[in-house]
């Protein structure tokens, strides 16, 4: 038998992190010491409390069907979340979601039709141009790698590429994978683009207490975004919660409403117990984020330092966990031959819009980043 596949799913390519997840792995299985930089996931246990939450909603039975849009305790708690944000968000501007991704893809595929205009800030996050694709929107991007990754200078460029065609404009901040966190000056920019083109502007805030020395704006506060902006966020980097998959969307009513068709149609609902988790992550998990947020500053600064001894200048990321290396022109051949020669697994840039550069997790412990610098400058991949 023969089967023909719809277009859609031809339009877009598999994660170019599994395809190094999967060259790292088979490494592994031959007995290599792989020093993986490539994941996006803190190395930190999900909170004790949160966990023993998880376990005590389903000893009391929240085992069965949730609420398609959310359980009401936990969009309380979202809803609080995003007052002290600054974002005016009630609970039926919410939809619940298995992982923020799923709260992404429910937005593209909610406002982009064929051939519907969809602005990228490069670098940006892999799913953003797959989810275009498959919703059959095209890409026009806007390059931040002159401007050491940050908005703000790149404020006229955003400028000539956006116009009243433009569909949707995605925004990250701080940034996967850059780790930049944009200025308010920056977000008012965009603001002001926003409000003069009438476009939908997704806020990915999904690193959002991660940064380091700097004020996180949320775009949706700011004057004239109320009903303009897609806020995106969820459970898994703050909180140390990505396999709980767990993360929500605040946008307009109207938008919540027909999102939610797609959302009621395909997941249904978040899992019920792992919402009820969710509550106890929000209310009670501070200092275990704090812990997190400092060690993950610690890392950042030591690795600054020991690349600077080999001469590699890198813009210091404000938030978030990653940052961007720059490499050989040819960032995919230099990411796998690091793999290969040194055992150090990272990711091409170009897979983000950034050729020229491979992009580093420090969401490792600080022994396993030296032993990356170590091998790196041994094999000579600086």
């Amino acid at each position: 038998m023969s089967m023909e596949f719809a277009d859609r799913v031809g339009r877009v390519e598999p994660s170019a992190t599994l395809a190094i997840s999967d060259l790292a792995s088979k490494l592994e299985a031959e007995g290599k010491d792989v020093v993986d930089l490539s994941v996006g996931e803190p190395d930190f246990p999900t909170p004790e409390n949160v966990i023993q939450a998880g376990k005590d909603a389903m000893d009391a039975g929240h085992t069965g069907y949730a609420p398609s849009n959310g359980v009401p305790e936990l969009k309380e708690a979202i809803v609080e979340k995003l007052e002290a944000d600054g974002i005016d968000c009630g609970p039926e501007n919410l939809i619940v979601t298995p992982g923020a991704k799923q709260a992404l893809y429910e937005t593209v595929e909610t406002l982009v039709d064929d051939g519907d205009e969809v602005v990228l800030l490069d670098p940006a996050w892999v799913s953003y141009e797959a989810m275009v694709k498959l919703a059959g929107g095209s890409l026009n991007r806007v390059d931040l790698s002159d401007y050491d990754f940050q908005l703000e200078p790149a404020l006229d460029d955003l400028g000539d590429a956006v116009s009243d065609d433009t569909e949707l404009l995605v925004v990250n901040s701080p940034s996967n994978p850059t780790g930049a966190v944009y200025t308010e000056e920056a977000l008012e920019g965009v603001r002001d683009l926003a409000v003069e083109h009438d476009i939908t502007v997704i806020s990915d805030e999904i690193y959002d207490e991660i940064t380091y020395g700097v004020d996180q704006t949320s775009l949706g506060s700011l004057e004239g975004m109320e009903d303009r902006t897609v806020t995106v966020n969820g459970f898994s980097k703050a909180y140390s919660m990505t396999g709980w998959r767990l993360g929500y969307l605040c946008a307009p009513e109207d938008l919540v409403s027909q999102a939610g068709k797609l959302h009621s149609h395909s997941v249904s609902s978040a899992v019920n117990f792992v919402q009820h988790a969710g509550i106890e992550a929000l209310n009670n998990t501070d200092e275990s984020v704090e812990e997190m947020r400092a060690a993950f500053e610690e890392r950042r600064d030591m690795l600054v330092d020991l690349l600077a001894e080999h001469d590699v200048d890198v813009a210091v990321p404000d938030g978030a966990f990653y940052m961007m290396l720059p490499v050989d022109d040819d960032d995919q051949s230099w990411a796998e031959g690091a793999l290969e020669d040194a055992h150090v697994a990272t990711v091409p840039g170009s897979a983000f819009g950034a050729p020229g550069y491979v992009r580093i997790s420090y969401a490792a412990s600080e022994e396993r980043l030296r032993e990356a610098v170590d091998r790196l400058a041994e094999n000579d991949y600086f």
